[in-house]
């Protein structure tokens, strides 16, 4: 993942390397640090970053007039960091040109995740054919379409987050915590009850016999992995 440059704007040296270290433990080591907003914009022209981490509060410009310039010429996704948890400003920062929005005190790795899910969905962007086919599903990530047999599947937008994150990962096992994370961008708390509920859904809508599943299979203490059941 060291492909992706991410740029981070925050004028607390502290911030800066929290967030650093919790991108690179996440397999992001390509990381351009910038201590105010003059020199974001500037920097953000010449080294053309993937996603931006934005501070709000800058000794400079705010924020939120760093991401209207930045707008003017790159449209990389950019996930605010703020002091201020008030609604409004919540609502500015998404109608300047903002992607997210975090407030602090934040968990570190919480940005991390969040991150990831906006670089996935740039990822999906610019390679709007990539449709998973498994078995009998087809699900399309561009459409937010799942098909079975070429019967379309209706499912709420955390269903098929879950099932997609599900998909790009085939055969692999995904904890709880890590699909929790993945989805809702936070740390999983006592998280378990919500995944058990969209996995029983989800099953409930995909699988020939949900009581007997062959596409989302329980590794019991270990999590889910999503397989093609004629392939077993």
């Amino acid at each position: 993942m060291d492909e992706y440059r991410i740029m981070i704007v925050d004028d607390e040296p502290d911030i800066l390397d929290l967030i650093e270290k919790a991108l690179n433990i996440e397999g992001y080591y390509n990381i351009i640090k910038i201590s105010n907003g003059f020199s974001a914009v500037k920097a953000c022209k010449e080294t053309k970053p993937d996603i931006i981490i934005l501070d709000v509060m800058l000794p400079d410009i705010d924020g939120y007039k760093v991401c209207k310039q930045i707008r003017e010429f790159s449209f990389c996704p950019v996930l605010f960091l703020s002091s201020k948890n008030d609604e409004l400003d919540k609502i500015l920062g998404l109608a300047v040109g903002g992607d997210d929005y975090v407030t602090k005190p934040f968990s570190p790795k919480e940005v991390a995740y969040r991150v990831k899910a906006q670089l996935r969905r740039v990822l999906y962007k610019q390679n709007p054919s990539k449709n998973f086919k498994i078995g009998g599903l087809v699900i399309d990530p561009e459409g937010c379409i799942v098909t079975k047999r070429n019967i379309p599947v209706e499912l709420t937008a955390k269903e098929f987050e879950i099932l997609q994150y599900l998909a790009e990962n085939k055969g692999r096992v995904i904890s709880r915590e890590r699909l929790y994370e993945a989805i809702w961008g936070e740390e999983s708390s006592g998280c378990d009850n919500t995944i058990m509920v969209h996995i029983r859904h989800l099953r409930e809508k995909i699988e020939d016999n949900p009581a007997a599943p062959g596409y989302i299979i329980t590794m019991k203490g270990l999590g889910y992995k999503l397989e093609d059941p004629y392939e077993k």
